[in-house]
C-alpha cells in the first residue's frame, strides 16, 4: 500500500525542466547576480593587488603596470571588475536597508529596490567606463 502511493506520488508531481520556459522574478535574479557579483570581486581582488603592488614596487613597475593598462581588453577586464564592484555594494547597500527595517521585506518593495540597485548599477558602470577608458 505505501509503494504504490509513493509511486502515485512521484507521478502526479510537475516536472519542468525546460529552462527557457521558467522565469525568475526580478528578486532571484538581483540575488543571483549580488551572488556572483561577489565572486567576481573575490577573484578579481588578487588581480588588482598584483597590480597595485607592480606599479607601487618602482617608477620602471610604474611603467609596466601602465602598459599593462593600455590594452583594450585589459581596460574591458578592469571596467567590468568595477561594474561588478558597484552592483555588490549596491546590492549589499539594499540588503542593509532592508535588514535594519529601513525598507520593508515584501516581494513589492524587494522588487522596486532591485530596479533600483540595476539603475544605480548601470549609472556607475557608465563612470567606471569613463574612468577607465
Amino acid at each position: 500500500m505505501i509503494k504504490n502511493v509513493k509511486k502515485l506520488s512521484k507521478k502526479q508531481r510537475p516536472v519542468n525542466l525546460d529552462l527557457q520556459t521558467i522565469r525568475f522574478p526580478v528578486t532571484a535574479i538581483a540575488s543571483i547576480l549580488h551572488r556572483a557579483s561577489g565572486v567576481i570581486t573575490f577573484v578579481s581582488l588578487g588581480i588588482l593587488l598584483w597590480l597595485l603592488g607592480l606599479s607601487l614596487s618602482s617608477p620602471e613597475g610604474f611603467v609596466q603596470a601602465a602598459a599593462v593598462m593600455d590594452s583594450f581588453i585589459v581596460k574591458f577586464i578592469v571596467w567590468g571588475i568595477l561594474t561588478a564592484l558597484a552592483y555588490h555594494i549596491c546590492g549589499g547597500i539594499r540588503h542593509m536597508l532592508m535588514d535594519f527595517g529601513y525598507i520593508e521585506e515584501s516581494f513589492a518593495a524587494g522588487s522596486r529596490t532591485a530596479y533600483v540597485s540595476f539603475a544605480i548599477t548601470v549609472v556607475l558602470s557608465i563612470l567606471a567606463g569613463v574612468l577607465v577608458w
